[in-house]
């Protein structure tokens, strides 16, 4: 299981956003070339976040992208749910839990132990967190380049 392309580029985005001043208005212009995002493409991801009430977007001059959420409840599982949608992780933990199988399969308790917890582990990292952990290694990096 790897995460789409969108996805990763929502994170990027979202890590750039939750770096800004909460409710500030940034260019999209700024965001794609900040995080190497071609602006057709953000537009794109940043559609379910918007939709999810995750990010806000301004139209006209001055117009961009903003966090609408505090960073520190927004989640890489927010992310995720809203680019790929629902973990299931196999067909047996879907809504319409197809699989026949069910009642007596060996493996579905594994399945579901697995994504309960991967939801687990993906809510535990919010974006205030991941930003701030961000601008750490940016600072040990350069820290680094010196020597």
């Amino acid at each position: 299981m790897i995460i789409t392309r969108a996805t990763e580029y929502a994170i990027r985005a979202l890590l750039y956003l939750a770096r800004q001043p909460r409710g500030e208005i940034v260019y999209k212009k700024d965001i794609c070339s900040h995080q190497n995002i071609t602006p057709a493409f953000l537009t794109k991801i940043l559609q379910p976040l918007i939709k999810e009430g995750i990010v806000g977007s301004q139209r006209g001059v001055g117009g961009g992208f903003y966090l609408r959420k505090d960073p520190v409840e927004v989640t890489l599982f927010d992310v995720v749910v809203a680019q790929e949608g629902p973990l299931y992780l196999n067909e047996c933990l879907s809504d319409g839990n197809l699989c026949g199988r069910t009642p007596f399969c060996p493996v579905h308790g594994a399945w579901k132990e697995v994504r309960d917890e991967m939801t687990a582990i993906l809510k535990r990292y919010n974006f205030a967190h991941l930003a701030q952990q961000e601008l750490c290694n940016l600072e040990n990096l350069k820290k680094a380049q010196k020597i």
